[in-house]
């Protein structure tokens, strides 16, 4: 994440010295992403550059910095570095995934890479990340730190599965909503503050707040994310509106909705629920969330989140790191994107 990228946040007050730092850490993970989508195989890499060229924020490699500078503890940058990276290689492989199970064609305004060079490419150019990935982690040797990252790699891989489980259920409770939240986003962010703190030795109470922290804001931001499906702008978010609902997937907005629905507006959007909707009845059903306070009680759900994650850091030294984890988990409930 560049200190543009934070400003653009609203995160200007924060200690800019920190920002720098932090804004040469991950231009420096991103040197070693370019270094690690580089392949002996022509269409492997070109794969992984399209996937990397498509931007992103790289808060996961942030975050294991953050993490680690939050400790208050000395610790190897070029771990943190080498770390993140790893972080972030993981993530692009499963983007790449999700976008052929979603049969999507844009991501981040940008062609997916399955649109591009086809399913089987995509696939396999995917599982050749997720390999490197593996290897960034033997080099590093840490045990305790394969072991957090497998165990979330994991998690990730039956949080997909569980999501797919669940397509095309309309009364899809929430508490199972919420848990296929926590698998395949939630442990992924909340892996990457425990690498952090892990690298700089902390001790086990530090970790487990800093995997707290992770958690909520994990759980927060796609719970944005699943409200910006149904209200962001195309423009800025690169999707598809409603991408959710078209794919029978039902989150949040959807849950809280159908509490609201007469039995004549429930057989209507249950029949119409991934299965072929146009965009006048999703701007509708867009409509009946934002007036029936749908919205609202999701945006209160991940506020709730990102207090619970501001409340663990209480268990923290006092340090430019924590200021900023702070602040970026209460902006990134704000974004637009």
């Amino acid at each position: 994440m560049t200190a543009t990228a934070f400003l653009a946040m609203g995160l200007s007050h924060v200690d800019p010295d920190l920002l720098e730092q932090i804004t040469d850490e991950v231009a420096t993970v991103e040197v070693e992403l370019l270094q690690q989508v580089r392949s002996q195989v022509t269409l492997v890499e070109k794969v992984g550059r399209h996937t990397l060229e498509a931007g992103g924020k790289r808060l996961r490699p942030a975050f294991v910095t953050l993490s680690a500078r939050a400790t208050g503890l000395e610790f190897s940058i070029d771990r943190t570095r080498k770390l993140g990276a790893c972080m972030e290689m993981i993530h692009m492989a499963t983007l790449i995934h999700d976008d052929v199970i979603d049969n999507a064609t844009t991501r981040r305004g940008r062609t997916t890479a399955s649109a591009e060079f086809g399913n089987t490419a995509a696939i396999l150019s995917g599982d050749v990340l997720l390999s490197k990935a593996m290897v960034m982690l033997s080099r590093d040797g840490d045990l305790e730190v394969i072991r957090a990252i497998s165990e979330a790699a994991v998690e990730i891989a039956e949080g997909e599965v569980r999501e797919l489980a669940t397509r095309g259920q309309f009364d899809l409770d929430e508490d199972t909503h919420l848990e296929v939240l926590r698998l395949k986003t939630a442990s992924f962010i909340e892996c990457c503050l425990e690498v952090g703190a892990i690298v700089a030795g902390a001790p086990m109470e530090i970790q487990h707040a800093l995997r707290d922290f992770g958690f909520h804001v994990g759980m927060a931001f796609q719970i944005v994310d699943d409200i910006l499906d149904y209200r962001g702008d195309q423009a800025k978010t690169g999707k598809l509106i409603a991408t959710d609902f078209r794919e029978g997937q039902a989150t949040l907005p959807l849950i809280y909705l159908r509490e609201t629905l007469s039995e004549a507006e429930s057989t209507m959007v249950r029949r119409k629920f991934g299965n072929g909707v146009n965009d006048d009845e999703i701007r509708m059903i867009a409509d009946w969330m934002d007036i029936r306070g749908a919205f609202v009680r999701a945006e209160q759900a991940a506020r709730d989140h990102v207090a619970q994650a501001i409340l663990t850091l209480e268990r923290l030294p006092e340090t430019p790191a924590r200021v900023l984890l702070e602040t970026v988990a209460n902006q990134g409930i704000r974004r637009q994107a």
